[in-house]
């Protein structure tokens, strides 16, 4: 390669040059005259820079060596110095590369040099630029841009960069080759990570990309190396007019293979639209949690509903959704679970085996919580079963769970134990507080009220409320259909309605 040649490239022609490491060979000598004009400008400085030591500054001990090897021309020293990359990827005070300064000297040995370094780390120099502001879409004299260059070579990392930046695919030169005519069947060429264009192309959501992509061979079916097919990326980031093209040409088995719904992509990704879009027209199955899942660990509500509405399944995950909602105090999904006939009285045995179920552990500090969880069927008189006041001999159980009077005796929560039993009171007959509960009750502001619950006789009306409850039984208590054949006032009295405090906050009902 000619030094001229190097030395009257623009900023921007410096960007091509570092992405392809392209010859010259086509240019007129014409057009190597115009060349020369720009480079007596460039020489007409060069000395004073070579010159200047603020120049010399330099990150790396690596970086030095090598700037003072171009200035003194020792080529052997940086070839030595060659498996150091990184050093020539140091930009100097001035903001110039290894490059700009070999460029900028008498011998074209030493800019070889440099550029066989440059050729090895070309992604790495190309995302330089480009983040130091290089325009993606400059174009040669013949009408090429960076893409071309990029996809001749074949090299979809640094494609993979310049989409992301504003690469264009269907971009003419003079001939009008576009990179993708230029790539040929290169088009599903992957990055180390296993991505293909047309997968970044869907993240991004450029539809027209998308189609150009597919007319000239993409394949929607290529797996990335962590199994996402494009139409799992383009539902992730609520790409909807993407997904509806990829939709029909996405192979079922190659999802089946990815073991991944694109409908979980979207749950995660917080889409109802494009969830709606997927349930409509496919049934995709996933070998992970289930999309519910996914949509209520995000907090979506509106996701969360179209999955309901669906007929998701809210018992398919080893942890129950309606407790992953009562954790994260999600008052309007656990309704909308809980409405969907959702476990109330669900056990996660995994952290602890308790006797009482697990939903009441996640909302001790949240009276509201804990009463609509109670009003759906919560069974409060699991909370208290023990066998700590019962005759040795007697065969327990529960033996090996741990009761509610031992699981509030932990000293972060003991506190918290009089308003809870307190609240579980409102929805039992007669019960009796053990030995161990009653040490911890005995502490509380709370006792007195307790003591006085237990020790008066439990009203006609609420032991009435608690046998029609039994009665009915849970699931005919959350159908609609049967409990809205009472009287009002007497459903009002059996669902507990004048203790739902979600239900009377103002702020809930706007």
């Amino acid at each position: 390669m000619l030094r001229s040649d190097w030395l009257c490239l623009s900023g921007p022609l410096q960007f091509h040059f570092v992405v392809l490491m392209n010859t010259y060979d086509d240019y007129s000598e014409d057009e190597l005259n115009d060349y020369n004009i720009q480079l007596s400008i460039q020489n007409s400085c060069r000395e004073a820079f070579l010159k200047s030591s603020a120049s010399l500054a330099a990150t790396t001990d690596e970086n030095l060596r090598v700037l003072a090897a171009i200035e003194q021309g020792e080529v052997w020293m940086l070839r030595e110095l060659l498996r150091h990359t990184f050093a020539f990827r140091e930009l100097d005070c001035r903001g110039w590369l290894p490059l700009h300064r070999a460029a900028a000297q008498p011998m074209v040995e030493v800019l070889e040099t440099v550029l066989t370094s440059v050729r090895s780390g070309s992604y790495e120099m190309t995302h330089l630029l480009v983040t130091q502001g290089a325009w993606v879409e400059q174009i040669c004299r013949k009408r090429w841009t960076a893409m071309h260059e990029a996809a001749k070579l074949g090299n979809s990392d640094i494609l993979m960069l310049l989409l992301r930046n504003g690469g264009r695919v269907n971009q003419k030169d003079i001939t009008g080759a576009t990179p993708l005519a230029v790539a040929g069947s290169k088009v599903n060429s992957q990055a180390c990570n296993g991505e293909s264009v047309l997968l970044d192309a869907a993240g991004s959501g450029n539809s027209a990309c998308i189609k150009f992509l597919l007319d000239n061979g993409a394949n929607p079916n290529l797996h990335s190396a962590t199994g996402h097919l494009p139409i799992h990326k383009a539902a992730y980031a609520g790409n909807y007019d993407a997904l509806k093209i990829l939709i029909p040409l996405t192979y079922k088995k190659a999802i089946k293979e990815a073991g991944q719904s694109p409908v979980h992509s979207a749950a995660e990704g917080g889409h109802s639209r494009c969830l709606k879009l997927l349930l409509e027209l496919r049934n995709y199955r996933d070998m992970r949690r289930s999309a519910l899942y996914f949509a209520v660990s995000n907090g979506d509500v509106e996701c969360t509903r179209v999955l309901l509405a669906a007929g998701a399944k809210t018992d398919l995950d080893p942890l129950s959704s309606l407790l992953v909602a009562v954790r994260s105090g999600r008052y309007e999904i656990v309704k909308l679970l809980l409405a969907a006939k959702a476990d109330v009285n669900c056990y996660f045995n995994v952290v602890s085996d308790t006797v009482f179920p697990t939903a009441l552990q996640y909302c001790l500090k949240d009276e509201m919580m804990m009463r609509l969880l109670l009003n759906n069927g919560y069974k409060a008189e699991t909370c208290f079963q023990c066998d700590h006041d019962s005759e040795p001999c007697e065969v327990s159980e529960w033996e090996e769970k741990i009761p509610f009077c031992e699981f509030m005796s932990l000293c972060c929560i003991a506190h918290l134990s009089g308003r809870v039993v307190l609240t579980l009171l409102d929805y039992v007959k007669h019960v009796h507080i053990c030995s161990t509960l009653r040490l911890i009750l005995e502490k509380q502001k709370e006792w007195p009220e307790i003591c006085h619950t237990l020790r008066s006789p439990r009203s006609l009306k609420h032991l009435c409320r608690l046998e029609i409850r039994t009665r009915l039984t849970l699931k005919r208590l959350n159908n609609p259909e049967i409990t809205s054949m009472f009287p009002p006032r007497l459903k009002s009295f059996i669902l507990y309605q004048e203790l739902d405090l979600y239900s009377r906050d103002p702020q809930n009902n706007l």
